[in-house]
């Protein structure tokens, strides 16, 4: 899918629709993924700052999508595990900014090309527009080479 429909269409999904989590940018490569969530009447806690479920979620599936657009059909991609640490009252607009290098995609690549699994872990901050961190979340995806894209493999025994 393109991945300026996916961005449109994805800022109508409801659970980020009725949160508030936008995403702003997606790059073409799917390399890069900008999103943030504005301080709302519906999204803030007792306390007046953002929801922390609200800051988990814009976090939510980036990776996984992500990596199933950069590596394509031949791998299975899910989130497997994720944690958050609060640090700061968000308040205000708060970003998240999701990258892929180059190095990491080939890693995955080696490490699943005989149909291992690879648990490959992502690191991405929360922040405010003084670029204060407010939280931070760590991902845990689990990929897998697909079988009958390692049958094509010259030399593979699945």
């Amino acid at each position: 899918m393109n991945a300026s429909l996916l961005r449109r269409l994805i800022n109508w999904w409801p659970p980020f629709l009725l949160t508030g989590i936008h995403a702003t940018r997606i790059t073409a490569d799917y390399h890069e993924v900008d999103v943030e969530l504005r301080l709302r009447w519906y999204n803030r806690n007792y306390v007046g700052t953002h929801f922390g479920g609200s800051l988990f979620a814009m976090t939510d599936a980036w990776y996984m999508l992500m990596l199933m657009h950069t590596l394509g059909r031949d791998y299975y991609v899910w989130d497997q595990s994720a944690s958050i640490d609060f640090l700061a009252p968000g308040r205000g607009v708060v970003t998240a900014r999701f990258r892929l290098d180059q190095g990491t995609l080939d890693d995955i690549r080696t490490r699943t090309d005989g149909g291992e699994k690879y648990l490959p872990q992502f690191n991405v901050e929360i922040v405010d527009t003084k670029g204060e961190i407010v939280a931070r979340v760590q991902k845990t995806l689990y990929v897998r080479r697909k079988p009958k894209a390692r049958e094509s493999i010259p030399g593979s025994l699945d």
